[in-house]
Formats: C-alpha cells, sequence, structure tokens
C-alpha cells in the first residue's frame, strides 16, 4: 500500500512518512464494485476497513442505522477483539478500500507499538471505550 495514500486518511493523519511507510506494508488495498457485500451481521470479524474512495450503508437487524464514506473507517471491533459483526455494510457505490487483518496488526503492533496505540486510541474513541479498562 502506497504510503501517499495512507496519508491522506484521517485515522492515520499525524503519522511519521516512516511510520506510514511500516503501516503500508501491512495494509492491503481493494477495488470492490457497487452492491459488494462487505461484512455481514453475525459473522466473524476478523479485518478492518478504511474507506479510501466510494460509499457503503450499514445495516443491523435489517434497518440502515448510517452511511459511510471517504475516510470513514468499519469493522474496527475486528482488530481489537474476536467477535460477530454488530452490523452489515453493503457498497452503494464502487469503492477503493484499505484493509488490514488482525494478524496483520498484531504483526505491526509488534514492529511500531507507538503506531498500534495511536490506531487503538482512535478506535477506543469511535468505540467509546476507556483503554485503561
Amino acid at each position: 500500500m502506497d504510503p501517499k495514500r495512507l496519508q491522506s486518511i484521517p485515522l492515520f493523519e499525524g503519522l511519521s512518512k516512516k511510520d506510514l511507510q511500516e503501516l503500508g506494508k501491512h495494509s492491503d488495498e481493494v477495488d470492490l464494485p457497487v452492491g459488494k457485500h462487505l461484512v455481514e451481521q453475525g459473522e466473524f470479524a476478523y479485518e478492518f476497513f478504511v474507506i479510501e474512495s466510494g460509499t457503503a450503508v450499514v445495516t443491523q437487524d435489517g434497518q440502515q442505522i448510517s452511511t459511510l464514506g471517504p475516510g470513514d473507517f468499519f469493522g474496527e471491533i475486528g482488530l481489537v477483539q474476536s467477535s460477530r459483526r454488530t452490523a452489515s455494510v453493503v457498497a452503494t457505490s464502487p469503492m477503493s478500500l484499505i484493509v488490514m487483518g488482525r494478524r496483520e496488526f498484531t504483526t505491526m503492533e509488534d514492529a511500531l507499538p507507538h503506531v498500534a496505540e495511536a490506531i487503538r486510541k482512535k478506535l477506543d474513541e469511535r468505540l467509546g471505550t476507556d483503554p485503561g479498562t
């Protein structure tokens, strides 16, 4: 993954060029068509997604609960804990996504603990959890 592209993502802002290069080694990029089911409620969570371009709709129990666009991320629970998906996400336009699996995150965490901590802090803020608990 090109570190210059990671630099434009709010989740990764503030990281040094060196950190972005290392993060890029642990991230993949995928392009998906409109209508693609990205995650399904109830399935096990193994990866985390950041939207580089495109839009998606989030549903829970069949009801739309939000829309996502560039810079938004989802699946973060798949990085920090083993659990089932709490919602489904479907592409409403062609999308480019940055993807990181739990294993890649763990590897990156070992190599760059300060980067992993910065990402975890933002994920904790999003989840409304206190990392000290």
